[in-house]
């Protein structure tokens, strides 16, 4: 079932300006030499209780076409539980993380009410250059707005729930990361939209990972497959043969009680860009203590002269601590190189690529608790393979 784009009743757009924007930067602080290497800067983005927010959560990393890193999270107002008067915020660097704009708000709605807004998923349509934001209210209902100036303003929402909820979902969720564009074979431009939802069993809720997509550049969107019990947040990339790969967080140790799947998280393919899906699959490396994860595309052979993905996501089975970034050669069937950004507390985390193939990750990071910081990590190839790997390799 497809949803074109009906306008909402009410209208939200961002009301500051360009040229505020771009008049008032900001650069962050760092931290110590550990995380100020060669080839890798650290320094936090966001602080929990300053800048007006209780705490800040769900990063979300995204390069625009024009080249400009765009920061997302959830700003959350007067706690740190996952609801209550919650806003979608962003920051935006053009050059390439070194300063940032303060954080404007995205949406928001009802004031101080209690109405959660929030799990970024952005997308950029690379043919036009439109960047499209699916959101989350209440974790009921899926919105989406878009900005066609490189982030500066977004467009009022509108709510496409029709054609991508299903009625007796208790929960549903847009990744939160990034969603992707499909770049070859027969759904070459299909904008995939990572996503979980909730139905409940008896008096349990049971987790699914699903997709959902527009082959008309947004104008419309249709509810993709869907996974089967026990995976939850999830991140795609398109393979280098074309097919889709759905990396999730998943629940088949903790709730399904199944051993040999402790701590692993799950995978599933599609080879009609996100229609159905294959069976479940469980990586014996990719170790998670059931949380999110990043996966990104790095390079293409066909581009950049070999086929190299990415995966970040606290590096533990037990807890959220270590967060780790992985590097695979092969289209994830393993991933030989693994560097540690943070040893302590960190939770979720965003991967992105910058024009010059410098990679970022924001990260969720403490000392204390993960959720202190949102943290932005840069760091180069030459420092995640030790000098192992260039891209001239």
């Amino acid at each position: 079932m497809a949803t074109d784009m009906p306008a909402l009743t009410r209208r939200f757009i961002l009301t500051q300006s360009s040229m505020a924007l771009a008049a008032s930067t900001i650069r962050c602080g760092s931290y110590n030499s550990a995380d100020q290497q060669a080839g890798l800067n650290q320094r936090p983005l966001w602080t929990a209780g300053q800048d007006g927010y209780h705490s800040y959560r769900i990063p979300s990393l995204l390069t625009t076409q024009a080249g400009t890193l765009l920061a997302f999270c959830e700003g959350r107002k007067n706690n740190r539980r996952d609801h209550g008067d919650i806003d979608l915020i962003v920051k935006r660097s053009t050059d390439g993380g070194e300063t940032w704009s303060p954080h404007e708000i995205v949406y928001e709605e009802g004031g101080s009410a209690e109405i959660t807004i929030g799990n970024p998923c952005p997308v950029v349509d690379q043919d036009t250059g439109a960047i499209w934001m699916p959101f989350c209210r209440d974790n009921k209902q899926i919105l989406i707005t878009m900005s066609d100036d490189d982030g500066l303003t977004w467009s009022a929402p509108v709510n496409i729930s029709e054609g991508v909820i299903q009625k007796h979902w208790v929960w549903v969720a847009t990744g939160p990361g990034v969603s992707i564009q499909m770049r070859k074979g027969p759904h070459k431009g299909r904008l995939v939209i990572p996503c979980d939802h909730g139905v409940m069993v008896g008096e349990n809720r049971i987790m699914h990972s699903h997709v959902f997509f527009s082959d008309d550049r947004g104008e419309s969107w249709q509810r993709g497959g869907l996974l089967p019990d026990h995976t939850d947040e999830s991140q795609v990339v398109e393979l280098a043969d074309g097919r889709l790969l759905l990396n999730m967080r998943s629940y088949w140790g903790k709730v399904a009680k199944r051993a040999d799947r402790l701590g692993k998280r799950a995978l599933a393919w599609s080879e009609d860009g996100g229609v159905t899906w294959s069976e479940l699959a469980f990586d014996e490396t990719l170790i998670e203590p059931v949380c999110q994860g990043s996966f990104l595309r790095y390079t293409l052979a066909t581009e950049d002269g070999r086929n190299r993905l990415l995966f970040s996501n606290p590096g533990s089975t037990t807890d959220r601590v270590n967060m780790t970034v992985r590097l695979s050669y092969d289209e994830a069937e393993s991933w030989p190189v693994a560097k540690t950004l943070h040893a302590g507390p960190s939770a979720y985390s965003s991967l992105a690529v910058l024009p010059d193939h410098t990679i970022a990750c924001l990260y969720e990071r403490g000392d204390d608790t993960a959720y202190d910081t949102l943290t932005l990590a840069r760091f180069t190839l030459d420092w995640l393979t030790d000098g192992a790997d260039g891209l001239d390799s």
